[in-house]
Formats: structure tokens, C-alpha cells, sequence
């Protein structure tokens, strides 16, 4: 159950459903997770810096559970977000910064319950 959480200083016009539904097949396929369990949000149109300088850029951060907890794994997630974000929104790798958040099953609510329990 992945969140993918997008931040950008790029105006909400680049953010399409399309942009959207890609970006889900992008991190499931990532993580390798199925494409119904991914929670998506975008944030778009905001003050932001990177490395000292307004230009456009995106900060997307990925949590989830079992597949964000090594520096191998987010090595490879990496890899492949950085591969697609480039490519969507024309960025150089300089202006994306990802953040990886490991979960543990408990701290996931759905149903009425946590993970743990599903």
C-alpha cells in the first residue's frame, strides 16, 4: 500500500490525469506492487527551492511497506522514478529529490484496522 507524495513548484497544468495514472504505473512498477494499491497525491504550484535556486523541481517521497527499508532497494526505485520524472516533465535530474520512508504494517490504517491485521 505505497503513498507516492509529489510537491512541485510547476504549475498545476503539467499535472494531468494522464501524468497522473502514469506516475502510478511508474511507482508500481518501481516497487513492484500493484497498481490498486498505490495512493497518489500531487501538490503542485508551490514556493519552492532546490540546491539554492527556484527553477522548476520536484520533491516526491515514497512510503511504503517491505520495499523502502534498504539503500539497495531505494537504489533501484530511484533509478527508475528519476528515468520517469525526467522524462514527463523535461527536469534535470539536479532539480528531483526523492525521500524514501520505510512503513511497518502498523502504522498503515485501512478497514477500520491496520495492516497488521489484513
Amino acid at each position: 500500500m505505497p503513498f507516492i507524495n509529489l510537491e512541485s513548484n510547476l504549475p498545476a497544468s503539467k499535472f494531468t490525469d494522464d501524468f497522473l495514472k502514469k506516475l502510478c504505473s511508474a511507482a508500481a512498477a518501481a516497487l513492484q506492487k500493484p497498481e490498486e494499491r498505490m495512493n497518489l497525491s500531487v501538490k503542485s504550484g508551490l514556493a519552492m527551492l532546490i540546491g539554492g535556486s527556484t527553477a522548476p523541481c520536484v520533491v516526491l517521497c515514497v512510503s511504503a511497506i517491505g520495499v523502502t527499508d534498504t539503500a539497495e532497494k531505494n537504489k533501484e526505485h530511484s533509478a527508475k522514478l528519476f528515468q520517469f520524472l525526467t522524462g514527463e516533465l523535461g527536469l534535470t535530474e539536479d532539480r528531483i529529490v526523492i525521500c524514501f520512508y520505510p512503513l511497518e504494517p502498523w502504522q498503515v490504517g485501512k478497514k477500520g484496522t491496520v495492516m497488521s491485521f489484513l
